[in-house]
Order: structure tokens, then C-alpha cells, then sequence
């Protein structure tokens, strides 16, 4: 029989060892979804005659803000508080300065040659303190935002940054980012249910199966794309 799930430190990509804080501090990452955002900023680089340079700051730029700010955020902004009651005053530091980090390497890039990583940046803040923190209402703390701010925007970023533009490649990429992030969330969300409220061990083992498989294909496969644009 299922344990019902009580706090998010039962995950599967919560490190069994160690204190309970640095459990929780790694949980709270939630890396193998955000080297799902991390992989889509890098497909929009790879789809494009990229330099090493820029695939490398695109990656630090979303692994610094949705990696670590956007979920530290999130813990602020959850109903259930799924990691337990945290500082407010350390997550809003840790999230802000995170960010802040963020913007800055986005800026400089900008500012150099890319000034299409402005409006996508705008866009991309705008989600990340409406979705993680549920303002109005949590109205945009849905699967349509979720789609757009991790899974298209994140390749349209990555294009940018290399060419300061969108070609039909990282636009496909974009699409097939999209459609990966929304069968996550789904599954996601399912999968959470499932934790909480039910006894079927085997229905949420399948579950956390698909989520193993989509995060760690994309993250193998973009590890395959690099290899074979680069080498």
C-alpha cells in the first residue's frame, strides 16, 4: 500500500542521503525538469550556427532563473507548501538575487547584438512571478502558461542569444518543446493527485515513469544534439 504523500521529500529526484535541509535544497530544484528548460534553451541555440560561448550563458541564464529562482518562488507562492514552512526572507534573497544574476547575463547579451532577448526576457519575467507566486487569483498558474514560459520560450531564447532572431528550425523545436512540456505537466499534476489521495501504487509508479522518461529523454537527447553539431 501507497504512503500518502504529506511533503514533496518522497520524490524520486529528492536525494535519499543528507539532512533533511540539504534535501530539501536539492528537491527544491526540481533538476530533472529544470534540465528539461535548461535542454530547450539549448535546442534553440543548437538549431542555429551557434557558438559555445552563448549555449553556455543561455543555459546558466535559465538554469539561474527558472531552476532556482522560479522555484524558490514557487515555494513562496505554493497553497500547500509542499516543502514545509521555509524562511520567506531566504527565498525571496536566494530567488532575487538568482535573478537578478539572470537578467543580467541576458542584458549584456542583448545589449551586444541580441535585442530580441529583451521581449522574450519581458515575456519570460512576466510568467515567472505571475505563474510561481499564482497572482491574479492563480488564474495563470495553468498548463497553457506552464507551455509557453517552459517549453517555447526557453528555445525562441536560445535562437535569439546565437542570431538575434527566430528561424524555422527553433520554431519547430519550439513547438515540439511545447508539446513535451504539456504531456509533463499533465502527467505532473496527475502523478501529484495520485500521491496525495490514492492507494493505486502501481497507477502512480506509471506515472512517475513517464516523468522519469521525458525528463531524462530530452535531457540525453540534447546531450546527442550537441554532440553531433559540435563534434
Amino acid at each position: 500500500m501507497l504512503i500518502l504523500q504529506k511533503d514533496r521529500t518522497s520524490e524520486w529526484f529528492v536525494p535519499k542521503f543528507g539532512p533533511r535541509n540539504f534535501r530539501i535544497g536539492i528537491g527544491i530544484l526540481f533538476l530533472p525538469y529544470t534540465g528539461m528548460v535548461v535542454s530547450f534553451a539549448a535546442w534553440g541555440s543548437l538549431a542555429s550556427n551557434f557558438t559555445l560561448e552563448r549555449l553556455v550563458a543561455i543555459c546558466l541564464l535559465y538554469f539561474l532563473a527558472t531552476g532556482v529562482s522560479a522555484h524558490f518562488l514557487d515555494a513562496i507562492g505554493s497553497r500547500t507548501k509542499p516543502w514545509g514552512i521555509l524562511p520567506q526572507k531566504k527565498l525571496w534573497t536566494i530567488s532575487l538575487i538568482s535573478l537578478g544574476l539572470a537578467c543580467l547575463i541576458g542584458l549584456y547579451y542583448a545589449l551586444l547584438d541580441s535585442l530580441l532577448l529583451i521581449p522574450l526576457g519581458i515575456i519570460e519575467g512576466f510568467f515567472l512571478f505571475a505563474y510561481n507566486l499564482e497572482l491574479f487569483g492563480g488564474k495563470l498558474h495553468n498548463n497553457v502558461s506552464f507551455v509557453i514560459s517552459w517549453g517555447i520560450l526557453p528555445v525562441l531564447a536560445g535562437s535569439a542569444i546565437q542570431t538575434n532572431s527566430i528561424s524555422l528550425e527553433s520554431g519547430i523545436l519550439a513547438a515540439l518543446a511545447g508539446l513535451l512540456s504539456y504531456i509533463l505537466i499533465k502527467t505532473s499534476r496527475r502523478y501529484k493527485a495520485l500521491k496525495k489521495e490514492s492507494t493505486d501504487y502501481s497507477a502512480t509508479k506509471k506515472k512517475e515513469t513517464i516523468l522519469k522518461i521525458i525528463s531524462l529523454g530530452v535531457m540525453i537527447g540534447t546531450v546527442l544534439f550537441f554532440i553531433l553539431r559540435y563534434v
